[in-house]
């Protein structure tokens, strides 16, 4: 079988699968965050932490509990690594810098997991499984949390109430994210992925001398990694690993981890709203803008021409051999068109219209389909762009789902796809200004640039993917990631509140015949034209200085 026959049909298994599991879990997902039920593990929960899950919220309160619970953990997670040199279960590692343990911080709180070190020479037992892992959770509920308030948002009308923040947290981490995780834990174990609190020891020969490893409960964060969109790996490699994707198989199965709650919460939507054809529109955008890049980036890195790819079958330099050309270009655009951020090859070594697509990927909004939760909220941002541009062609006041898009509700819009194009842009070029940043750099000329530029675009995108040419450890890589990925967190999650607040408030508009239909092909189609116009006229010059440059010139 031919390396492209057997990328064809990795995909189309992928496909399949998906479509298998996207009704029932979105229905499911659906009920959880509709329920008025309270299960007793829950209601311990509610009393330890002091909160009323049936008191309903509106947005400001909504976002204090969002902001309150985020900075409590950034804090958590920074005291923990600050005394791992002190905790049992360290493995002898001594406790972390404060430029990268607020960096390590404020990534798995935003659900990131930019990574400047390595796991397996950094990180203990303790803080791995204890803080690392727990933050996989409650960070992918976080974004589901708010997600599922801007679709309430929309559902309901003449009030401000969004539902309970303590309890969508909650439902989502203990009713969604757990059980799944057993399960694919379960399957990653049986895969190969290993699941131990074993200390140092050595192993085989390399080199003429031993190698050494750690153990860890690997298998468990792993799936929690790609099931919440986090990415974080336990070693360096990241899912290149064989204890952490050890065979072609655990690695479809990773990227279907990766993909099937985004996918799946566009049912959710259409479910809370009333109509599921609103909730297929939206997936269908999702489709076809993940299968346009999924061709494009296997079409790129097969075809790429030389000698030296000709006897290798393609762009093999950086791939694990066990993956191929296939696994790892849909692993690529899978993680990049989610806010996952983990690899299975090296980014930094694929082709340069290759590199370009990653990084355009996260360019979009990471909308397609998106994290946990916040593809949803993105893609329907984009969606209110979309039918405000299709008023102004015909000169009627905007509508979506009932819900007037006046200036006040396209304001907040205009402010969410604003936040991380100037966070990417501002902080490239301060990094490319200033001397010290640029000394980072592995290589010059436009794939140095591409190096910085993927850095603050995964940072300020909540992906965390690397190119990995960029020495990223310093006091100005670890603060400037860090505010990055805070910012570019939390500031679109307040407009988001905002927006649903206020569209909760209106009163449903009734549909007239010259009200536009966003079920039908014509406003996917017109949704899709939006998120590429908007995206390439924003990032087109950055790209043409960086991956478009570099590709020409090979």
């Amino acid at each position: 079988m031919s390396p492209v026959t057997a990328g064809v049909l990795q995909l189309l298994a992928l496909i399949a699968a998906l479509a298998l599991a996207y009704r029932p879990l979105g229905d499911y997902m659906a009920r959880v965050y509709s329920s008025e039920k309270h299960y007793k593990p829950e209601k311990w929960i509610y009393k330890a932490i002091g909160a009323n899950p049936s008191a309903e919220m509106r947005w400001p309160a909504y976002l204090r509990g969002v902001l309150a619970f985020s900075a409590l953990s950034v804090l958590f997670l920074y005291l923990l690594q600050r005394v791992q040199g002190s905790l049992p279960g360290s493995l002898g590692f001594s406790s972390i810098d404060p430029d990268q343990a607020f960096n390590t911080a404020a990534s798995f709180v935003a659900n990131t997991n930019w990574q400047s070190y390595y796991g397996e020479q950094a990180m203990g037992h303790v803080v791995q499984t204890g803080g690392l892992a727990v933050q996989n959770f409650v960070s992918a509920a976080v974004g589901m949390a708010v997600a599922v308030a801007l679709v309430r948002g929309f559902s309901r009308s003449r009030t401000g109430e969004l539902g309970n923040f303590w309890a969508d947290l909650v439902r989502g981490t203990v009713r969604i994210l757990l059980p799944i995780s057993v399960i694919g834990a379960l399957v990653l174990v049986a895969c190969g992925a290993i699941q131990n609190f074993a200390g140092i020891h050595e192993v085989g020969q390399f080199m003429g001398g031993t190698q050494q490893w750690n153990g860890g409960a690997v298998a468990s964060q792993e799936v929690i990694k790609e099931l919440g969109t986090n990415g974080g790996g336990y070693f360096n490699a990241n899912s290149a690993h064989p204890f952490e994707n050890p065979t072609p198989f655990s690695n479809l199965f990773e990227i279907f981890l990766i993909l099937v709650i985004p996918f799946a919460m566009t049912r959710t939507f259409g479910k809370m709203v009333g109509s599921v054809k609103q909730g297929y529109a939206i997936l269908a955008t999702m489709g076809i803008i993940w299968l346009g890049f999924t061709a494009l980036m296997m079409w790129t890195e097969f075809a790429h021409h030389g000698p030296a790819f000709d006897v290798a079958g393609g762009a093999m330099e950086g791939k694990e051999t066990r993956f191929g050309i296939g696994g790892s270009s849909i692993f690529a655009v899978a993680t990049t068109l989610t806010s996952t951020g983990a690899v299975n090859s090296f980014h930094s070594s694929y082709t340069g219209f290759g590199g370009g697509i990653a990084m355009l990927g996260m360019q979009l909004g990471e909308i397609a389909p998106g994290g946990v939760g916040s593809g949803l909220y993105g893609m329907l941002i984009m969606a209110i762009i979309a039918v405000f541009i299709a008023g102004l062609m015909v000169g009627r006041t905007p509508e979506y789902l009932g819900k007037k898009i006046g200036t006040r509700e396209i304001k907040l819009a205009a402010c969410y796809i604003l936040i991380t194009p100037a966070l990417v842009l501002c902080f490239t070029a301060a990094a490319m200004a200033l001397p010290t940043p640029g000394n980072s750099m592995t290589n010059s000329g436009a794939h140095g640039f591409s190096e910085i530029l993927y850095a603050y675009t995964s940072g300020a995108n909540n992906n965390g993917s690397a190119f990995a040419g960029l020495n990223a450890d310093t006091q100005w890589f670890n603060s400037t990631i860090g505010i990055a990925m805070l910012l570019g967190r939390f500031l679109p999650m307040v407009f988001v509140l905002a927006l649903a607040g206020s569209l909760a408030e209106q009163k449903p508009v009734p549909e007239t015949a010259g009200t536009l239909r966003t079920d039908k092909p014509l406003y996917a189609g017109l949704l899709v034209g939006t998120i590429l116009i908007i995206t390439g006229l924003t990032y087109f010059p950055a790209l043409a200085l960086g991956p478009l440059a570099e590709g020409l010139a090979a």
